[in-house]
C-alpha cells in the first residue's frame, strides 16, 4: 500500500530511486539485516521488559502493600508519591538511552543497508 500519490505527469522528482519488492526481500534475509534486528533486540526487549516488571511492581506494591506505599518518606509524600514519579523518570531515561543507542549502533547500520538499496534501484 503506498502511502504517497506518484509525482504528476512531466514533474521533476528529485526523491530516490525506489527498490524492488525483490531487492527489498533480498535484504531483508540478509545478514547485514539480521545483525541490525539482533542488535535493536538485544537493546529493546531487556528494557521492556524490565520497564514492565518496574511498572507491575509499581501496581501491585500500589494494590497489596497500602501501608508500606502510605508511608511518609519527606514532609507530605510519601512512597507511592515517589515511586510514581520515579516511573516518569525511568520511562525518560530509557528513552534518551535507546536514543543514543539507536545513533551509535542502529542509524549506521540501517543508513548503509539504505543506501545500498537505494543504489541498486
Amino acid at each position: 500500500m503506498a502511502t504517497e500519490a506518484p509525482p504528476p505527469p512531466g514533474s521533476t522528482d528529485s526523491s530516490p530511486a525506489r527498490p524492488t519488492t525483490e531487492a527489498f526481500v533480498e535484504t531483508q534475509k540478509s545478514a547485514e539485516f539480521a545483525e541490525l534486528r539482533r542488535t535493536h533486540r538485544s537493546f529493546a526487549f531487556p528494557l521492556t521488559v524490565g520497564f514492565i516488571a518496574w511498572y507491575l511492581l509499581y501496581v501491585l506494591l500500589s494494590s497489596y502493600a497500602g501501608d508500606f506505599m502510605g508511608a511518609t518518606v519527606v514532609a507530605n509524600f510519601n512512597v507511592a508519591f515517589v515511586f510514581g514519579l520515579a516511573q516518569f523518570l525511568t520511562t525518560f531515561l530509557i528513552a534518551w538511552f535507546y536514543s543514543r543507542h539507536a545513533a551509535r549502533k542502529l542509524d549506521p547500520k540501517a543508513e548503509a543497508i539504505k543506501s545500498r538499496l537505494e543504489a541498486d534501484a
